[in-house]
């Protein structure tokens, strides 16, 4: 299979009748055409190096964890726009379109508009925010095409990543400027949505190249279940560069990303978004096989509501890391960092945070060994010490015993603790209902969130064209955040948060490949949780556990990945997601759908369609709404032009 040409990047429209009608087709059987689906064979994508689990370049195959990888081919195949929708390819996570400008995205539950227990790095840099916790994804932003991969982990990496990797790790890794040569013009128009782009990559030196983007779209306002406006219509600009100079034994990048907007947020009210980061990365190879690595960046985020106020946040953050071999036996890698936040908040209405500006210190050293117990056993211990600017130093351990039994066979078990740090959401809050009437305030005490996770799992090459894995775990939460009573009188009533609240959850994953034909793949995976939530005997219970997000049991998803010919070639996935509990949303399914035409060597179209088993679905709804936002099916229609 490793010398077969790899699979076209285009994408063409076909209806679930045409799908039939298609595979039913005796002339295909005469076709000879790229066998590598995903770009990569079954046996190459288990060879593709991978970072976020070791913070070391290792095989998927030896990594001892429940990972996922997007492929650069999978993000271009499915025609996914947008990282929400190219996470959306991994089975290991939760995915919630809440709005067309707002999406919850978790992994092992606690999913919602603020979901806090996920840690995101595009390049190295965390897009994590410690307003709440979370991920602000409308403003994440990269190309599908520079897009090298996604390493997506399910379940904790805090001794590498530190707090908030607590129920995952998702790092996209953006592809080098010499792998990106050439302009790149991209024009796309859809029923919901416009989009351009215009990139050009080159070289200023044999081992200097370049590339800069600019792009745009505009995205229309969807509708509530009853179908009034739902106010969330958005569009945003936003453009950036990258160079990378390779000299003998190093790789230095400098990169950078700018970017505005504007979202609808009530009938006569927008917010205006502006930001930017630059970031600057060293690797230097030693000749005796160890690396040392350096990373800085600086990222500016800013929101202004009409009538509303504003809110920016400046993060400076410096990284240092160092790996090498100790005899014939031990691995290790060690670092540290150095973190800063700083915000300030010029609100109008009932909600503020005391003080309104704050200046955070985060800090952190750490260290893991791979000990090479025999030829097929590993062993993985690593610590981490980290001090948060709401909590005192806290030690992040990990421990993972891998058994490769067989070249195409792994075998694991780990064990971890992870940790969720208090934020000025949780601290610093202060909401009133009326003016001068405080109801609910931040904890000055509020606690570190904690994590003891435990994990097994597989994953085996059957054969040339077969692979799977599967993992399970059992994690124990304890002081999750609560709704408290501090005052209990007539009037004002007044609440505060507290950490009275735990959960035992415990759950499945499971993907896996099928090569039927050299031009036809198909993917599958499923997630199976459960979730125990439950308030100490002195908790108030206010709100119930739905507080802490709401998640499905059951989720499934089917892909097919199929070459029409040499030039032409056709996606097609089905994802079924069970029904959320409080609020209740009904399980749902639904099919995207992506088949193009590479007409030459310069021109390609595209056209896709997503949701297309129903014209609207709810997929989340907040907790105390009245109605939800429903997501429309959509088309899209997408040329590219390369020169």
């Amino acid at each position: 299979m490793k010398g077969n040409k790899p699979l076209r990047h285009k994408r063409l429209l076909v209806g679930g009748a045409g799908l039939f009608a298609l595979v039913m087709t005796p002339a295909w059987a005469q076709v000879q055409v790229a066998a590598n689906l995903s770009g990569l064979s079954l046996e190459e994508l288990a060879n593709v190096e991978i970072t976020s689990v070791s913070k070391t370049a290792e095989p998927l195959s030896d990594a001892a964890a429940a990972v996922f990888v997007i492929t650069h081919d999978d993000i271009i195949r499915s025609g996914a726009r947008n990282i929400p929708d190219m996470l959306r390819l991994a089975p290991n996570l939760q995915v919630a379109q809440i709005s067309a400008n707002t999406t919850a995205i978790t992994a092992r539950g606690f999913n919602g508009n603020a979901a806090n227990k996920l840690l995101v790095l595009i390049d190295g840099r965390s897009v994590y925010t410690p307003l709440y916790g979370g991920v602000q994804w409308d403003v994440q932003d990269v190309l599908p095409e520079n897009v090298e991969r996604i390493e997506v982990i399910s379940g904790p990496g805090a001794t590498l990543w530190g707090a908030n990797a607590v129920n995952g790790v998702i790092n996209i890794i953006t592809r080098k400027s010499a792998d990106t040569q050439g302009g790149l013009l991209t024009l796309g128009i859809g029923n919901r949505e416009k989009h351009g782009s215009l990139q050009y990559g080159g070289t200023l030196d044999d081992d200097l190249a370049y590339r800069a983007y600019v792009e745009g779209f505009g995205i229309l306002h969807g509708k509530t279940s009853t179908g009034a406006n739902a106010f969330d219509g958005w569009n945003k600009t936003q453009g950036g560069f990258r160079l990378d100079w390779t000299p003998q034994n190093d790789t230095v990048t400098l990169q950078g990303d700018w970017y505005g907007g504007q979202e609808d947020v009530a009938a006569n009210a927008n917010q205006a978004l502006s930001g930017g980061n630059i970031q600057l990365s060293w690797q230097h190879n030693f000749s005796d096989g160890s690396a040392i690595q350096a990373l800085g960046y600086f990222d500016r985020a800013s929101r202004v509501t009409d009538g509303g106020g504003s809110y920016a946040l400046n993060t400076y953050d410096i990284e240092v890391q160092h790996s090498f071999s100790w005899g014939a036996s031990h691995a290790i890698v060690w670092g540290g960092g150095f973190r800063v936040y700083q915000d300030r908040f010029d609100l109008v209405g009932p909600v503020a945070y005391v003080p309104p500006t704050r200046s955070q210190n985060l800090v952190d050293v750490f260290a893991q060994d791979t000990i090479t117990l025999l030829p097929s056993v590993k062993l993985v211990v690593g610590l981490k010490l980290e001090s948060d600017p709401y909590a005192a130093l806290t030690p992040l351990p990990n421990a993972r015993l891998s058994w490769k039994p067989t070249d195409s066979v792994l075998l694991w078990a780990a064990a971890s603790r992870a940790v969720r740090a208090p934020t000025r959401f949780d601290v610093d809050l202060q909401d009133t209902i009326i003016p001068s009437i405080l109801i609910l305030t931040g904890d000055r005490d509020f606690q570190l969130e904690k994590l003891t996770a435990y994990e097994v799992g597989t994953r085996v090459q059957v054969t040339d064209a077969a692979s799977f894995s599967v993992s399970a775990y059992y994690n124990v939460y304890d002081n999750l955040r609560s709704v408290e009573f501090t005052q209990a009188t007539v009037l004002p009533l007044l609440w505060s948060w507290g950490n009275l609240m735990t959960a035992d959850t415990y759950g499945v994953e499971m993907w896996g490949n099928y090569t039927l034909t050299d031009w036809w793949r198909l993917s599958a995976g499923a997630v199976i949780q459960h979730q125990d939530r439950r308030f100490r005997p002195q908790s108030s219970a206010l709100g119930g556990a739905a507080i802490a997000g709401d998640d499905p049991n059951h989720q499934a998803m089917l892909r097919s990945s199929m070459n029409l010919g040499d030039d032409v070639s056709w996606n097609a996935e089905l994802r079924w997601i069970g029904m959320l509990h409080d609020p209740v949303v009904p399980a749902y399914a639904e099919i995207n759908t992506s088949v193009g035409w590479k007409i030459s060597d310069t021109i390609e179209i595209a056209v896709s369609g997503y949701n297309l088993l129903h014209s609207r679905h709810l997929e989340y709804e907040l907790a105390g709404a009245t109605t939800g936002t429903m997501i429309d099916r959509s088309f899209f229609v997408e040329t590219k032009l390369r020169f």
